[in-house]
């Protein structure tokens, strides 16, 4: 029977590739000189910390590193940006959390947009996937589209397809 999963992952080394490149951007940019703003990755956490002089680097150095996630055709839906703190010396710290694996919640909302579409296939829920699986390719190939069109808040990938 015909199969395949729904996650959401990322890569970690294109994550590092565009935090490295935002880092080096920011150390030459004329508008960050004498500044201790910085971004630094931690792959174990797969989180992304920023820590700027104000409001406005702060916003810069979003823009920058969404624009190198896009570059590397990263979707800027993984970036899940937490709360502002403040820092000793009037510095704003943020922690930006990489979405991996689909939570509870966003399954049931995937299973229940392929059964409303009356498509013949079984969604189950696995972990942090869900395995799709039907008797014929163009039924899955189907879910897959309809999917990509909805408008869920994260990023899919389908993979491990299996005739």
């Amino acid at each position: 029977m015909p199969s395949f999963d729904i996650v959401c992952e990322v890569n970690m080394q294109e994550v590092d590739n565009a935090v490295n490149q935002t880092s080096k951007e920011i150390r030459g940019r004329f508008d960050f000189r004498g500044s201790s703003s910085s971004i630094e990755l931690d792959k174990e956490n797969k989180q992304i910390k920023i820590v700027a002089d104000d409001e406005m680097k702060l916003r810069s150095i979003h823009q920058l590193l969404e624009g190198k996630f896009a570059k590397r055709n990263i979707d800027c839906r993984v970036l899940n940006y937490g709360d502002e703190k403040e820092a000793g010396g009037n510095l704003i710290r943020q922690d930006v959390a990489l979405r991996s694996g689909i939570d509870k919640e966003n399954a049931k909302k995937i299973t229940k947009a392929i059964k409303e579409s009356k498509i013949k296939v079984q969604p189950q829920i696995q972990d942090q996937q869900v395995r799709v699986s039907g008797k014929k390719i163009d039924d899955l190939q189907a879910v897959i589209a309809m999917l990509k069109s909805s408008n869920l808040d994260l990023p899919l990938q389908y993979i491990n397809m299996r005739s």
